[in-house]
C-alpha cells in the first residue's frame, strides 16, 4: 500500500521545524528512562496515584444539550519526577461534558489531544457534542502538557522544543489519565474508556497499559510506536536534524551513556533494513511530487480531496481556531530542499547514527511492546488509515502482534483526509468498544 499524496502535500504547507532545541538535557533523559522502567510495568506502579487523588471543579456552564464542567488538578508527575515538567504544565486542566439526560448507564470517554489540539474547542466540537447527541455519552477532554494553558512561554505554537518533551508529555498523561479514571469511578460514572486521534491515540494507548482493569480503548490514526513517525514518515523531514546531529556529535554522553539505558529489544528495535530504505525512497518520491503546484495536484486528484481540505481549513480558520500545527505528530514544518551540513562531511555516518539514536529513544518511551499489555485487548478497536504517511506501519511490530485479540479497522486514504472527514467512523468505533465492554463485563463497576 502506498502513502497518501495529500498527507505529503499538507505537510509541505506548514513551516516550522521540530525539536529546535535538540534532544533535551542528558540528565532529563536519564531521569525519564529510569521512570519509564517503573511506569512500563503495571504491577510496579499500582500505588503511584492514590485512588482519592484530589480533583477540583471550578466552573460549570449550562447549555441546551449538556453541562460543561471545567476542572483541574496537579499532575502527579510533579511529585514523582520533580521539576521535569515546565512550570506552566504542572496544573492539569480538563473539560467534562455531560449530557443533561442519560440514555443508559453513565458512560464517559476520556479524549487525549493530537498535536496542535490546544485547549478544548476541537475535541468538544468534533467529538464530544456529537457523542452526546448520538449515544448520550459524556466526554472528558484533558489538555496535554505543552499545549494551551500548559504551553511553555518559550515554545512556538505546537512545536515541542526538545525530543525529551514528548516523553515528559507521555509520562505525564499516563499518570493524569489514571487520576481522572479514579475520579470518574468514585463519582459513580460507568463504563469508562479512552480514545485519541493521532498522537492522542498513542497517549491513550500508553495510559491504558497502566490501568489495572479491563477498559475500552479506541486509538485512531496511531500505531505501535512513534519512532517511525519521526524517522520514516513525512514528519522526518520536519525534524531539525542539523541541531540533533550537532548535539549528538559534540556531546559524547548521548552515544556513550544514554544509549546504554535503552532497554527495548523487540524484533523491530534499531532496525534500518530494506523495508526502511524502501519506505524512505517512497517518501522522497512523494516529496519531489509535492513540489508541484496546487493546480497540478488538484487536477491530478480530480480536484475533490484538496478542495474539501481547502474549504474546511478556511472555515475553521475563519472561526478563530488554527490548524497551523496539523492534526498529527509534530507542528508546522518545512519540507524544502536539504542543506549540506559541515559536520556530515567530517563524519559521513552522523545522520544515520542520529536517526538510529532517534529510533532508539523513541522506541524506549513510546513503543507499546515496552509497556504492559492492557488487561483485555479484545476491548481495543484500532482505526487506521491505509495510506497514512504520518504513521508508517512498515518495519515495525503491528498492534495485533503486541496486543493479541485487538481489532484493527482500516479506512481508505491517508492521515489528513481521515482526520478531517472520518470523525463519525471514530465515534462508531467508540460506541462499539463500549458496547463490547458492557456485554462482557456487565457487573464490573
Amino acid at each position: 500500500m502506498g502513502v497518501s499524496r495529500l498527507d505529503v502535500f499538507y505537510r509541505r504547507l506548514l513551516l516550522t521545524k521540530l525539536f529546535i532545541g535538540g534532544w533535551g538535557k542528558p540528565e532529563d533523559l536519564k531521569r525519564i528512562f529510569e521512570f519509564r522502567k517503573i511506569i512500563g510495568d503495571r504491577e510496579r506502579c499500582k500505588t503511584l496515584v492514590p485512588e482519592d487523588y484530589p480533583v477540583y471543579i471550578h466552573k460549570t456552564e449550562e447549555h441546551s444539550d449538556c453541562l460543561i464542567h471545567d476542572g483541574f488538578f496537579i499532575s502527579p508527575l510533579e511529585h514523582l519526577v520533580p521539576e521535569i515538567l515546565p512550570p506552566e504544565a504542572v496544573k492539569a486542566r480538563f473539560q467534562f461534558i455531560v449530557p443533561k439526560k442519560w440514555q443508559k448507564n453513565r458512560p464517559v470517554c476520556i479524549h487525549l489531544a493530537g498535536t496542535g489540539d490546544h485547549f478544548f474547542w476541537r475535541r468538544r466540537t468534533l467529538m464530544a457534542r456529537p457523542m452526546i447527541k448520538e449515544a448520550g455519552m459524556a466526554s472528558l477532554i484533558l489538555e496535554n502538557p505543552y499545549y494551551g494553558y500548559r504551553k511553555p512561554k518559550d515554545q512556538l505554537r505546537s512545536c515541542l522544543k526538545n525530543v525529551s518533551d514528548l516523553f515528559v508529555m507521555g509520562g505525564s498523561l499516563i499518570l493524569e489519565s489514571t487520576v481522572l479514571l479514579h475520579w470518574l469511578k468514585r463519582e459513580g460514572y460507568w463504563p469508562l474508556g479512552m480514545t485519541g486521534i493521532s498522537m492522542g491515540g498513542y497517549m491513550a494507548s500508553l495510559a491504558v497499559t497502566n490501568w489495572p482493569k479491563p477498559i475500552p480503548l479506541i486509538p485512531c490514526l496511531s500505531w505501535s510506536t512513534a519512532s517511525s513517525v519521526f524517522t520514516t514518515g513525512v514528519l522526518s523531514k520536519a525534524v531539525n536534524w542539523t541541531e540533533l546531529e550537532k548535539q549528538y556529535s559534540i556531546n559524547s554522553v548521548y552515544e556513550e551513556e544514554i544509549i546504554q539505558l535503552l532497554e527495548y529489544c523487540g524484533a523491530d528495535s534499531l532496525k534500518m533494513g530494506p523495508d526502511f530504505v524502501k519506505n524512505m525512497d517512497s517518501i522522497e518520491q512523494l516529496l519531489t511530487f509535492s513540489g508541484a503546484s496546487v493546480d497540478q495536484y488538484s487536477k491530478a486528484r480530480g480536484g475533490t480531496e484538496v478542495d474539501k481540505v481547502d474549504h474546511l481549513l478556511s472555515s475553521v480558520n475563519n472561526s478563530g481556531t488554527s490548524l497551523d500545527s496539523g492534526p498529527c505528530f509534530g507542528t508546522n514544518s518545512t519540507l524544502h530542499g536539504k542543506k549540506k551540513d559541515s559536520a556530515k562531511c567530517l563524519r559521513p555516518s552522523l545522520h544515520k547514527e542520529s536517526i538510529s539514536f532517534m529510533k532508539g529513544v523513541m522506541d524506549e518511551c513510546t513503543h507499546m511492546a515496552n509497556f504492559s499489555v492492557p488487561v483485555d485487548p479484545s476491548l481495543i478497536i484500532v482505526v487506521q488509515a491505509k495510506e497514512d504517511a504520518y504513521v508508517p506501519r512498515t518495519g515495525v511490530l503491528s498492534l495485533q502482534e503486541i496486543w493479541p485479540g485487538c481489532e484493527v479497522r482500516y479506512l481508505n486514504g491517508g492521515h489528513i483526509s481521515a482526520y478531517l472527514f472520518k470523525q463519525n467512523v471514530f465515534r462508531r468505533a467508540i460506541y462499539d468498544a463500549f458496547n463490547r465492554f458492557c456485554l462482557k463485563y456487565p457487573n464490573l463497576h
